[in-house]
Formats: C-alpha cells, sequence, structure tokens
C-alpha cells in the first residue's frame, strides 16, 4: 500500500471507525493525464461502512469523507470513488454508486 492510501486509511479509521475499509490506488490507470501532472495527486477508491453514514444520504456521507481527507487535497489525491455502506442492525445497506469526483471540480 501507498504512503497516501496508509494516510487515506489513518484519516478515516479515525473519524468514522468503520466496520468495513478497502482502499485502492489506481493512479496507475491516469499515468499522463493532465490533471495529475498538474496536482501531483493520484487516483484512489475508497470503499467504507460505518454506523456514521446511517440516515444520512450520499451527499452528505460524501462531504464527511471529503471533509475527513481534505488534507490530503490536492496533492496527494487528485480524484477520489467513493463507495458507502450504512450499517445498520441487520448489516449493510449500500446506498452509493461508484461516482469519481475530481478535486478540482
Amino acid at each position: 500500500m501507498s504512503a497516501t492510501c496508509d494516510a487515506i486509511e489513518a484519516l478515516l479509521e479515525a473519524e468514522f471507525q468503520p466496520q468495513r475499509l478497502h482502499i485502492e490506488d489506481e493512479s496507475w490507470k491516469h499515468a499522463g493525464h493532465a490533471g495529475v501532472r498538474e496536482s501531483g495527486g493520484g487516483h484512489f477508491v475508497v470503499q467504507i461502512a460505518s454506523h456514521h453514514f446511517n440516515g444520512l444520504s450520499r451527499s452528505q456521507s460524501h462531504r464527511l469523507i471529503y471533509k475527513a481527507l481534505n488534507s490530503l487535497f490536492p496533492n496527494d489525491i487528485h480524484a477520489l470513488s467513493i463507495r458507502i455502506e450504512a450499517i445498520s442492525d441487520g448489516g449493510a445497506d449500500e446506498r452509493s454508486a461508484d461516482r469519481a469526483s475530481d478535486a478540482a471540480g
């Protein structure tokens, strides 16, 4: 795992105490992309399951994740794809489709 993946993991663990967390560095798929050259940040996929997302909309949940990772934009993260699961008593409630968001946008 890359240093940025480790940083993402530490920040999300501290903020959300997730039941499940998977981070994937997909920067290699975007080598040479103009935004990557300009910001130097990579492309990451985060899959997270936490009680903290219960009752929140996809937008609200994504805002919380972006806020938790704010210190990594744009130098370490250029783009982030997020898949969120709320955890209820009955198990995971997947409410978010993959969505790529450019740090500049």
